[in-house]
């Protein structure tokens, strides 16, 4: 097996804004897996907040090559437990080796990667549509620009109601919030009354992940479910979000891929928690990735494809929230 690297600068359509940042590319990381035969092809992107760059990202995963290449008969969850010693400072990394390896063994098997996990997809949800942080009247252009039955809207401004009864007025859409922990306790308390008003079906990640008494306070006393984000990134977080959140939003990124994120939600949903799987603005090689584990989810955010001004890869296609699986086996994912 050899493995190519393909570092791309993604640009979006629009500038995207969230709580704690700007930005109008987003860098991101192809891994490629290759017998010669079959290619698999795993995505992940930098990300100032976990101190990922492009440079840690190409040296850990060059570095450690070769034991890389030689477990080429592994099955997908024995490539990643070999390679998790190597790359707990770095699971953005193994994310895209996973998802590599899972999408180049599934295809070797000629299966799609949710028939070798034995998934139902009869009943997948439906994908929301990211609205970032802009002038209201941006915001409610964007809105018009793809008009759609879920809109995730980012918050996290001084005037975070004004801008959801604003762009209530021009939609019938569900409505997510995400504040990136941008709230204090009180202030998502008193605006989950007000935000459940104005058709809101969930909260993610209102407050700082390290906030432990406000999160408690916020799940005893909110209008809304509150689902984990910032504060649920591996696998030992998943517990602790119980009696805090009402549902987990897992990040392959964050995770280390889709071997250990189909082990969190599958915790989750012992716990009794709400499952949903986010993206990191990817283009659709990782977002044909988390198509896979729709069959395990209540809600998914996959619109980093959507996102872009120009995608790099072909796969999964969505039309109108609506997630189409590619004809081919694997993730269905392939570099243009």
């Amino acid at each position: 097996m050899k493995l190519r690297l393909h570092p791309y600068n993604l640009e979006l359509k629009h500038t995207f804004t969230i709580s704690r940042e700007s930005r109008d590319f987003q860098p991101s990381l192809v891994v490629e897996l290759t017998d010669g035969t079959y290619s698999g092809f795993g995505e992940t992107t930098t990300n100032p907040y976990y101190k990922i760059t492009m440079e840690s990202l190409t040296e850990i995963i060059t570095k450690n090559e070769a034991f890389i290449c030689s477990l080429s008969e592994e099955t997908p969850a024995d490539f990643w437990h070999k390679l998790f010693p190597l790359f707990t400072k770095n699971m953005f990394a193994l994310c895209a080796l996973d998802i590599a390896y899972n999408d180049f063994y599934t295809k070797r098997n000629r299966q799609k990667l949710y028939e070798y996990w034995n998934l139902n997809t009869q009943n997948n949800p439906m994908t929301d549509y990211t609205i970032g942080i802009d002038s209201v009247d941006t915001m409610v252009a964007k809105m018009k620009e793809l008009p759609w039955p879920i809109y995730k809207i980012k918050l996290g401004t001084k005037n975070d109601i004004e801008i959801v009864t604003e762009l209530r007025k021009h939609t019938g859409a569900v409505f997510r919030i995400d504040a990136n922990c941008g709230w204090t306790a009180d202030e998502t308390i008193k605006n989950s009354f007000i935000l459940k008003e104005l058709g809101v079906e969930f909260l993610e990640q209102p407050l700082p992940a390290d906030d432990i008494e406000g999160a408690k306070k916020v799940f005893q006393n909110s209008a809304l479910p509150i689902v984990a984000d910032e504060s649920c990134i591996v696998e030992e977080d998943v517990e602790k979000c119980v009696g805090l959140f009402h549902g987990v939003n897992v990040k392959l990124s964050k995770c280390g891929g889709l071997t250990p994120g189909k082990r969190m939600l599958e915790k989750a949903k012992s716990l009794g928690l709400k499952t949903m799987v986010g993206c990191m603005t990817e283009s659709t090689v990782g977002i044909s990735a988390i198509a896979h584990l729709l069959p395990l989810l209540d809600y998914v955010d996959m619109d980093g494809g959507l996102l872009l001004k120009k995608d790099i890869a072909t796969g999964i296609s969505i039309n109108n929230g609506v997630i189409s699986y590619a004809n081919e086996n694997g993730t269905g994912a392939a570099l243009l």
